[in-house]
């Protein structure tokens, strides 16, 4: 007979560290509300941010590397050279976001919306990865690549 174990839940701690100002790579912040804040320069490197909200947040040169950004709203968060390589963004939402400089290398891009994201100036992305991807008219993106429409 299996046992059903729950789901890991928040770790209240770990998100009231972050939304404070402190770096916390592999941290547990599954649906942490760190919306309207500034955290430039943090690490959040493997972090499990999953269906966390980020909108309107200010969080330049941060690291996601590797982490679980899965169900993510950032709606208008700026997020200038911040670096999302390998990590999950499966249906994330980075509506109107500016990602100027941000690394996309081998992040999961699929069911994101990047309408009205500025991230012509981003790196690490391949059609294949956007092909999963979603946006709009409005989406800035670099070189020749496309983007199906949401």
């Amino acid at each position: 007979m299996a046992i059903a174990t729950p789901a890991a839940a928040q770790n209240a701690g770990q998100i009231s560290q972050a939304r404070n100002g402190a770096s916390c790579p592999k941290c547990n912040l599954f649906q942490a509300d760190l919306s309207g804040l500034t955290l430039s320069g943090k690490s959040y490197a493997g972090a499990r941010l999953r269906q966390a909200d980020l909108s309107l947040s200010i969080m330049t040169r941060t690291s996601f590397a590797g982490g679980d950004l899965r169900d993510v709203e950032a709606y208008g968060g700026l997020f200038t050279g911040a670096n999302f390589s390998g990590a999950n963004l499966t249906n994330a939402s980075f509506v109107g976001t500016h990602l100027q400089g941000a690394s996309f290398r081998g992040a999961n891009l699929t069911g994101t919306n990047f309408s009205g994201a500025e991230m012509d100036r981003a790196t690490g992305l391949t059609q294949g990865q956007l092909n999963a991807a979603c946006g709009d008219s409005a989406t800035r993106l670099p070189g020749n690549l496309r983007i199906p429409a949401c």
